[in-house]
């Protein structure tokens, strides 16, 4: 029997890490982007739009998160599908001030799925629509007053904090593929996240056997991520092959694997993300992987370090369906900021 993938961890938490001055001044930048993008935004809409689109930085809609279908999950805000191409305009602009060129390309190929499972089903009790996603704003958009905004929907949820002028907080960051990889149609051989998994199989290979050993922790992989939609998360057992125990060309390539997340964000964010990373000891990452190592067969792998956690899921639909996230331990949802903001503000 291999060891499960699930458990307390025995890590200690604790590490701090102060952003220099260079990088707060860029994460500045990229708060002003995105007040402004923000505000354009709610001026444009109409008055009953927002209100449904604002909310209050202390509502528990801030902590609201899933990545299922809107049939399965209500979801609030206002959606693209009832705005005018000039809203559309200005909320795909705050889309971009949040994310990388890159970024914006796959969160929009993810949309673009639901078009073609629209065609695959030919209709049914899912909408598949590429246009029902939603975006809110918490509080009031500017650069330095605590904010917070959300862009979500069906295998996409990016959450962004703001807090003395600087991204607090861009985590839960989930992005899903149904397909995975699309086999038929126009768009056919697209892989919206096929960089997760190559990236990943990359390490996976260049271990010898005994690395292989200890860094595949089940033959079966879990039927989804582990954390799945918990609104707070625990380190997860410390199972998998610890970074100290890779070599330097293996250790690239886990850094290379690591940047196939955090490249989706504003390339601040990104460095910010990395900054924290290091502060916690590259050497006291895992990469852990469950399943089989086949191709095309279903598989499952996460990498965990002090103050993140990222997970990938290729299991549903005959192991051609992603879930995949990032989530930070101490940083989701930027709540310690949203903690300090209720209690200065009277209620």
């Amino acid at each position: 029997m291999k060891r499960s993938m699930v458990g307390p961890s025995i890590l200690a938490l604790g590490f701090l890490v102060v952003p220099t001055i260079g990088a707060k001044l860029d994460s500045q930048r990229d708060v002003a982007q995105m007040a402004s993008a923000a505000n354009q935004l709610l001026a444009s809409l109409s008055g009953e739009q927002r209100q449904r689109a604002v909310f209050a930085l202390d509502s528990d809609e801030r902590l609201r998160f899933h990545f299922i279908p809107n049939e399965m999950f209500e979801r609030n805000g206002v959606m693209l599908k009832e705005m005018s191409a000039e809203q559309r305009a200005r909320a795909h602009d705050l889309l971009r001030a949040g994310l990388s060129a890159r970024g914006y390309l796959t969160a929009t190929q993810v949309m673009g799925l639901e078009d073609v499972l629209l065609a695959i089903e030919g209709g049914g009790r899912m909408a598949r629509d590429s246009d029902e996603y939603f975006f809110s704003v918490f509080g009031t958009p500017s650069d330095d007053g605590p904010w917070a905004w959300r862009f979500e929907g069906h295998h996409l949820s990016l959450n962004f904090t703001i807090g003395d002028g600087t991204v607090v907080a861009s985590s839960p960051a989930f992005l899903g593929a149904n397909p995975a990889e699309v086999r038929d149609g126009p768009q056919r051989g697209l892989r919206v996240l096929g960089d997760r998994e190559d990236a990943a199989r990359a390490l996976l290979e260049s271990l010898d056997a005994s690395q292989r050993q200890a860094t595949i922790v089940e033959d079966v992989a879990p039927q989804d991520i582990i954390t799945g939609a918990e609104l707070e998360i625990d380190p997860l057992s410390p199972v998998g092959i610890s970074a100290s125990a890779l070599s330097g060309r293996q250790r690239d390539l886990l850094m290379g694997l690591i940047r196939t997340y955090t490249s989706v964000m504003a390339d601040d964010i990104a460095g910010y993300r990395l900054d924290r990373l290091r502060g916690g000891g590259l050497e006291n990452i895992t990469f852990a992987w469950a399943g089989t190592t086949d191709r095309g067969e279903r598989h499952y792998y996460r990498v965990q370090g002090p103050t993140f956690l990222i997970e990938y899921d290729n299991t549903q639909n005959g192991a051609n369906h992603i879930h995949s996230v990032w989530r930070d331990f101490d940083g989701d949802f930027g709540q310690d900021l949203l903690r300090e903001h209720i209690q200065r503000t009277p209620h």
